[in-house]
């Protein structure tokens, strides 16, 4: 398969295990996870690998995480979030789509105020600034900026550190305020389970990714995996719990992968861009803030897993926050892959009607 597609199973993917840099990357993440561990740090296995690979990565240190095992493990997450499905959703989705209607207000007045700030006080041109603005989709973004001629480097660096200050940040105030116990996970063991459930989930979660990127869906390797796994419990055809165990490695994982990104950075770099990103995520989390406060007029939902809902950090991240602090994930991965769809349709819509006036009111 090629390299663009969803599940990368080639020959450069399964040398990129073998590499140099992904050994690294595995040598100083699992012994940053057990210190994060043995300090408390809420999230260890998520936050000890991410700022050390993340480190490494800004002072020249080459890491690289495979595509192969950060796919594989996008999918134990969609398997791992599915558990959570079961026929009570149907009973609840109406109510979600005032919520996702929230959602799109939150990510149009978001650009909007946003971007404005980062074209007056850091001399961002219309199209890096309104790029920079969105809550989240950091891939697609760079692609559409890409093509729109915009500075990628901007673009690149505000969602980095805009994903790096959520995802520090938010787990300590979880923790110091949610009063429930965290990752109360389902119990089941491998061993009371059929293999087949388990084969059977996984055929026809590939289907379902394959069917989700050809048609362009954001997050197919999750959103497809989620997809299947949900649809095949809540009509009883198959159900497979996974290990809690699992999440550990996804954590350690994804908190890698997070500190990797910043591989074609500098300290400079980041510093140059750290006071305006700073003031951005600070107002796209204020004003997700109010998002949360006003869908909770319409669920009945835990106020942290509304705030995580509207949270503008990557999906990914997100969901895997969402399963070890027990925070509906099956809510929260919807509303964030909902979000990426939204950003998808809205950013560039918003970036015409922008351009459009700016040229009209030139002439």
């Amino acid at each position: 398969m090629k390299n663009n597609q969803a599940i990368p199973f080639n020959k450069e993917n399964f040398q990129q295990i073998l590499s140099k840099e992904f050994a690294i990357v595995v040598l100083v993440s699992v012994p940053a996870a057990l210190v994060a561990e043995y300090f408390n740090v809420p999230l260890a296995w998520f936050l000890g690998p991410m700022i050390i690979t993340s480190i490494l990565s800004l002072t020249g240190v080459k890491t690289k995480m495979p595509k192969l095992i950060l796919s594989i493990i996008l999918i134990l997450l969609g398997l791992y979030i599915g558990n959570y499905i079961d026929k009570s959703l149907f009973s609840q989705i109406h109510q979600w789509a005032w919520t996702s209607l929230i959602m799109l207000i939150y990510i149009i007045i978001s650009v909007l105020l946003v971007s404005k700030y980062l074209q007056k006080f850091s001399n961002y041109e219309k199209k890096t600034s309104i790029f920079s603005a969105a809550p989240g989709a950091l891939g697609p973004l760079l692609i559409l900026a890409e093509n729109e001629k915009s500075d990628l480097s901007h673009v690149a660096t505000s969602h980095l550190i805009r994903l790096i200050i959520i995802i520090t940040i938010f787990p300590f105030i979880v923790n110091s305020f949610y009063d429930v116990p965290s990752f109360e996970v389902l119990k089941a063991t491998i061993e009371n389970q059929k293999i087949s459930n388990l084969i059977i989930l996984t055929i026809v979660s590939v289907i379902f990714i394959m069917i989700f990127d050809k048609f362009r869906i954001p997050a197919a390797l999750l959103s497809g995996t989620l997809v299947a796994s949900g649809l095949l419990q809540i009509f009883e055809v198959a159900s497979y719990k996974l290990s809690p165990n699992i999440i550990d490695y996804c954590l350690l994982i994804l908190g890698s992968s997070v500190g990797c990104r910043f591989a074609d950075k500098t300290f400079s770099e980041i510093a140059k861009n750290a006071l305006h990103s700073f003031v951005a995520t600070f107002f796209l989390v204020l004003l997700g803030l109010v998002a949360a406060i006003i869908a909770g007029y319409f669920v009945d939902k835990n106020f942290f897993t509304l705030l995580l809902s509207y949270c503008p950090g990557g999906i990914y991240e997100v969901a895997v926050i969402a399963i070890f602090f027990n925070l509906d994930p099956e809510f929260v991965t919807f509303h964030h892959i909902i979000r990426l769809l939204m950003i998808l349709f809205i950013v560039p819509l918003i970036l015409k009607l922008i351009l459009k006036k700016s040229s009209s009111n030139s002439k």
